[in-house]
């Protein structure tokens, strides 16, 4: 953190600082600290525990400064480690290792661009971070979601008013750690370094309570492959994989509703769908009671359903999955969720949710999980957050059904429970 922090102060004195080349510079950043313990840890075949046990914080910082009239620039990097590690060689700038110093936004943005859009160069995050579908960016609250954020190299072209808001993008995905091979790490799962991203997105505000989204996104040359390295598209022409959906928002004053669709394609040509095109549906819904919000969420993915989405329900069983790839078992998941936040003073937040996750086909019997969390809002820029999960794994219900590694190394085994603490600081 001290090397981090001492680097990026070295760059911005050296930076010049003439107040006819940079004006309203910004120092941003946050820094997420981590720490949890799981019981009944299982080992798979490989023998690799499924859960994180230990502390890791990640670290980022930067700088966002207007550079000319209706330019600004924007740098950021982290720096990622788990407690205990060496810091001796082989650690910060130009390791060889997991443990460096990574540059995760490094772009210009130009503001007004034809008198109509904003126009954003180079390195960024991307998406909604509550999104099952596709985010580019840091997570929280998550201990098996790895430390580092991740990022594009791409181009982002915005047009935004009072009613709409339709945004293209195209680039690469940005390396966030890679194997042997070179490919990608992401959510337990491979991608080519060579594929490209494309994509476009329609926000469209009807009314002040109701909002739909319409979106597609395209991955070229992208090689998946499960955690053994086996290509999960290799009997397929696969030059083109994708997703395209729609969302649709209801939220009046102390009431939210929403349902989002998404399904995949893949193909030599642009949106060819196989017979077993994997699509998604998820459901919400909340409504604020005085002190209480109740909430509760659905959320259906058939096999093979791949996404680049950050939505991690819960902190054992969601935790695991990690958003990417919705494949709880061979046939997808099911998933049930009920749940209650309560403010018991100004700064408080507890949660106690519930869980139900099946394979899309109810071929296993239900795993059942219980969460309870809280988080407690030092100021506006400090949060404290603990929780505590408890899940009791089903069992196969059919012989010959055929299983994922998850569920193999789950199925009928003894039950988990998980301690979680952390810290977030955002500035």
């Amino acid at each position: 953190m001290k090397k981090l922090l001492g680097v990026l102060l070295a760059v911005a004195m050296s930076w010049p600082a003439s107040a006819t080349v940079l004006k309203n510079v910004e120092v941003k950043g946050e820094i997420q600290t981590i720490a949890s313990d799981v019981r009944h840890q299982i080992d798979n075949e490989a023998g690799q525990a499924q859960y994180n046990s230990g502390a890791w914080t990640r670290a980022m910082a930067g700088l966002s400064a207007d550079l000319v009239e209706d330019v600004t620039v924007n740098l950021l990097a982290q720096y990622g480690y788990n407690w205990g590690n060496n810091n001796e060689n082989g650690y910060g700038f130009g390791a060889n290792d997991d443990n460096k110093v990574r540059i995760v936004n490094a772009n210009v943005a130009l503001h007004n661009l034809f008198c109509a859009f904003d126009l954003t160069v180079g390195r960024q995050f991307y998406g909604d971070e509550d999104s099952a579908v596709m985010y580019f960016g840091p997570n929280h609250y998550n201990a098996e979601g790895g430390m580092y954020a991740q990022a594009l190299d791409a181009a982002k072209l915005v047009y935004s008013d009072d009613v709409k808001t339709f945004t293209l993008m195209g680039g690469k995905i940005a390396d966030n750690g890679t194997d042997e091979d070179g490919d990608f790490f992401a959510a337990g799962n491979k991608y080519n370094a060579k594929a490209a991203i494309m994509g476009a997105d329609l926000k469209y505000h009807f009314t002040n309570a109701l909002m739909a989204q319409a979106y597609v996104y395209n991955i070229n040359n992208m090689r998946v492959k499960d955690e053994d390295g086996v290509e999960l598209t290799q009997e397929r022409d696969n030059a083109n994989l994708g997703l395209y959906g729609a969302k649709v928002t209801f939220a009046p004053e102390a009431f939210r509703l929403s349902a989002e669709y998404a399904r995949n394609y893949g193909g030599h040509r642009l949106f060819r769908e196989h017979k077993d095109t994997g699509h998604m549906f998820k459901a919400d819904i909340a409504a604020d009671i005085k002190a209480v919000t109740a909430r509760g969420t659905f959320l259906y993915a058939n096999e093979g359903f791949y996404a680049f989405g950050n939505y991690t329900p819960s902190l054992l069983v969601g935790h695991k999955l990690g958003g990417a790839i919705w494949d709880y078992s061979a046939d997808g998941v099911r998933m049930f969720n009920l749940g209650f936040d309560v403010k018991p003073f100004e700064k408080w937040t507890v949660s106690l949710d519930g869980y139900a996750f099946q394979g899309s086909r109810g071929h296993h019997s239900a795993t059942w999980e219980a969460d309870l969390t809280a988080k407690y809002a030092h100021n506006e820029y400090v949060e404290l957050f603990a929780g505590i999960g408890y899940a009791k794994y089903g069992t196969e219900t059919r012989k010959g059904n055929r299983t994922s590694d998850f569920t193999k190394d789950f199925s009928g085994r003894a039950d988990n429970v998980k301690g979680q603490l952390g810290m977030l600081i955002k500035f």
